[in-house]
């Protein structure tokens, strides 16, 4: 229920435009859905339909004017009503049973409502951004929980508005279901046109600029969090909630929260690492400043290449490294057995590991008296005591991240840019590692071991090129993302299922774009009827690809129902010999028994089957009486031709867009392994379509679904990142499309689980002490 509205002036402003916007716009609008109806009228359809949309037509012309002064009126009773209307919706009578009763509602009435629902729904459809941040504004504005059910602003409303208007001007329901399609097209690029308006109005008077749908998410957790402000960033930081509460993920990252903004952000905390070390460090190298040689270094106190370091620290390092690795090397020589106990033996304490790192970094740093070879030692200490101390890293993999710092610690040394570069790919690798392990199961070693097994590969290779610098570091960044997509798809076993799902789906839908795409183009110069062209456009175009998929695009069913296609288009063009008339009818029962065959195969219900074979059978009737031209005996043997070798026009799959136009509902591929995402979220920015498509394999979020709040990884990513696969710990496997994916981003609803990458806030946690003793790098 809403709560008690408090007077805005600049609602009411914004309901005015809005009335004003929709009186503007009223007669070119109605004028639209005559022209659609007179277009329908001159169509190919069957006899009944035909003579209706000709009515329908010519009732228009009578009391089309009628109509558009009643719906005028309308408006202006609500202009001079505070935006709302006085037309309520019928209210169901319910029985002493408390059941529906629906007898003492007449007919008419039932079905006036019905047609006033598929219009509002329609009017929903196209508008549903503009109207969900609309609004959203107003509720603010009048500080209330929703709009009132009689705000002109509710589709729903005007809906009824027009159809009352119709039934008022003496247009029947059956005038209304004639000219359905252009009614609800034409209202409804009127309606989301004025909601346009209004928002850009709104937005002009600084009415929430930026939309935050989180509000009206239902949270569990909601209490108990204390707002400070960031250190380093000056923004809120909301303390962590009380151990066993569900939380608010939406609260630790801000809707301003874009991949530009993160790596924004991330710059200036690395400018401000930099700025001082350049202020407490004398002679400290700029990046991509020319090396010196080792003894213009020496005399001026300059960090060494990696080739050049002084040969006293340098034997150091590889010292400490190699007793670093000394522990594995008992489980390095029984390669015959799996990672698991035997190595469990030797995974050292997190205590352990940070008592090592300090024992190093205190030698290393008596082994040289260059100052910026010290703070270089301190600040790469400092990244690794935060990286270690990081309890959403497994003890297994920790171990490995420690293996690490001889080898950043090298880079660091030869390449500044280590400290200045968020894209340097040691800082990245160890940033892909971490947000795939920040949410593995550690409670399950058929989920991790692989992935355990690569990491510590990976720092294997790196120790064992000490002088190749930021090149190994790339070499191996780039075999663990291949790594990445190989093990969710195939070895993964909660992600396994659902990636080859997936990718069956982007398979299918590709080759039933591509099947569409290519039978409007053999038939756009041909006279068949409208509903036959619905049908293979929107039925048999999928029967097409799933056949392929099954059997291969030349395989015997493909075959089949390319010239079931045929006959269908020869079978229900204008027949107007007796011979044609005959050839029909002999041949109509294999023809049917084939499409339902092929409907079978695209799994198409048994009621949606019996649907699509009534609508063709009285297609195929109103053949026998068309007017229309007949396709001639050339043109229909060059279009079978075209039809039996349509695989040869089809592009490369990696060339075809899955497009939102002709494919918007894929919940048809929905089953108990995969939820498919097809509605949820708000408009996205261009900034979160383009953080929708850079998102990378191996992430962890949480996700805000059907009730459920869960962490969910990203497992594969189709063609040009078209379609998203999500999946839980269990299993579950969530599919978006990309647009929905940025629309989940945009509301809140699908939030990283890593605020900042790993790096960064080892970066930030340096920063912090350093701040707090910046002696420390010269010690």
């Amino acid at each position: 229920m809403a709560t008690a509205s408090s007077p805005s002036p600049v609602a009411q402003q914004a309901r005015k435009l809005y009335v004003e916007h929709l009186l503007r716009g009223l007669e070119p609008t109605i004028q639209a859905v005559r022209e659609g109806v007179i277009q329908l009228s001159g169509q190919l359809a069957d006899p009944k339909l035909a003579v209706q949309r000709q009515a329908t037509a010519s009732a228009l012309h009578q009391n089309g004017g009628s109509w558009t002064q009643s719906i005028a009126a309308s408006l202006r009773e609500v202009l001079a009503n505070d935006g709302r209307t006085t037309v309520v919706p019928i209210e169901v009578p319910v029985n002493s049973e408390g059941e529906l009763d629906f007898d003492i509602v007449d007919d008419a009435t039932v079905e006036h409502e019905i047609l006033i629902s598929r219009m509002a729904l329609a009017l929903v459809d196209l508008s549903s951004w503009e109207y969900n941040d609309l609004r959203s504004r107003i509720n603010m504005l009048e500080s209330r929980e929703d709009l009132d059910n009689n705000d002109l602003f509710r589709p729903l409303v005007f809906a009824r508005m027009v159809a009352t208007a119709w039934r008022d001007a003496g247009l029947d329901s059956e005038c209304w279901k004639a000219a359905q399609t252009p009614l609800h097209n034409e209202f409804a690029k009127l309606v989301e046109s004025g909601f346009r308006a209004v928002n850009e109005l709104l937005i002009q008077s600084n009415v929430m600029p930026e939309i935050d749908l989180r509000s009206m998410i239902r949270r569990e957790f909601t209490a108990n969090r204390t707002v400070k402000l960031n250190p380093v960033t000056g923004a809120p930081a909301v303390e962590p909630p009380p151990p066993g509460a569900m939380v608010n993920v939406g609260a630790y990252i801000p809707m301003t929260t874009s991949l530009s903004h993160l790596a924004e952000q991330a710059e200036k905390l690395i400018g401000r690492l930099t700025d001082l070390v350049y202020q407490h460090v004398p002679n400290f190298p700029a990046p991509h400043q020319p090396q010196p040689s080792q003894a213009d270094a020496l005399a001026a106190h300059l960090p060494l290449s990696a080739s050049n370091i002084q040969q006293g620290l340098s034997r150091l390092m590889e010292e400490l490294q190699q007793k670093q690795a000394a522990p594995a090397s008992v489980t390095n020589a029984q390669e015959s057995s799996p990672v698991a106990a035997s190595e469990e033996e030797y995974i050292p304490s997190q205590q352990s590991l940070l008592d090592e790192l300090q024992r190093r970094k205190r030698l290393l740093k008596q082994a040289t008296t260059n100052p910026a070879e010290r703070a270089t030692i301190e600040i790469v200490a400092l990244l690794f005591q935060s990286i270690l101390t990081d309890e959403r890293i497994p003890a297994s993999v920790r171990v490995w991240f420690a293996r690490l710092q001889m080898p950043v610690l090298r880079v660091a040394m030869a390449e500044p840019e280590f400290f200045a570069e968020m894209d340097h790919p040691a800082r990245r690798l160890i940033d892909r590692m971490g947000g795939c392990v920040m949410g593995f199961d550690t409670g399950s070693r058929s989920v991790g071991e692989l992935l355990q097994k690569e990491i510590k590969r990976i720092a294997q290779v790196v120790e064992a090129y000490p002088d190749t610098g930021r090149r190994v570091f790339q070499t191996v960044l780039t075999e663990f993302e291949s790594f990445l997509e190989h093990y969710f798809k195939n070895e993964n076993e909660a992600s396994r299922g659902g990636v080859s799902l997936a990718q069956q789906i982007e398979q299918r839908e590709t080759l039933t774009i591509q099947y569409t795409i290519e039978l409007r183009k053999r038939l756009n110069e041909v006279p068949v009827q409208e509903g036959v062209r619905d049908f293979l456009f929107n039925v048999w175009a999928d029967v097409l690809a799933m056949s392929a998929l099954q059997s291969g695009k030349q395989g015997p069913d493909v075959k089949t129902m390319k010239r079931a296609a045929a006959d269908l288009i020869w079978s229900a063009s204008a027949k107007i010999s007796r011979e044609e008339r005959g050839e029909v009818l002999r041949r109509l029962p294999t023809l049917l028994k084939t499409i339902r065959e092929g409907m079978l195969i695209a799994g198409i219900t048994a009621d949606k089957q019996e649907a699509h074979i009534r609508t063709l059978n009285n297609l195929l009737a109103a053949a026998f009486t068309s007017k229309a031209a007949v396709i001639p005996h050339e043109r229909l043997e060059a279009l079978m031709n075209q039809l039996e070798s349509i695989e040869e026009l089809l592009p490369d799959s990696h060339d075809s867009d899955i497009d939102e136009s002709i494919v918007l509902d894929l919940s048809g591929h929905e089953s108990e392994e995969l939820e498919v995402v097809g509605a949820g979220g708000s408009m996205p920015t261009p900034a979160m379509l383009a953080w929708a498509a850079e998102l990378q394999v191996g992430g962890w979020f949480m996700l805000d679904y059907r009730d459920r709040n869960e962490a969910v990884q990203l497992a594969w990513h189709g063609m040009r990142k078209q379609l998203i696969l999500f999946v839980s710990p269990r299993g579950r496997g969530v599919l978006f499309q990309r647009h929905r994916l940025a629309a989940f981003l945009q509301a809140g609803l699908l939030v990283p689980a890593e605020d900042e990458k790993l790096t960064v806030k080892a970066t930030r946690d340096a920063l912090k002490k350093l701040d707090g003793d910046p002696s420390r790098l010269l010690q």
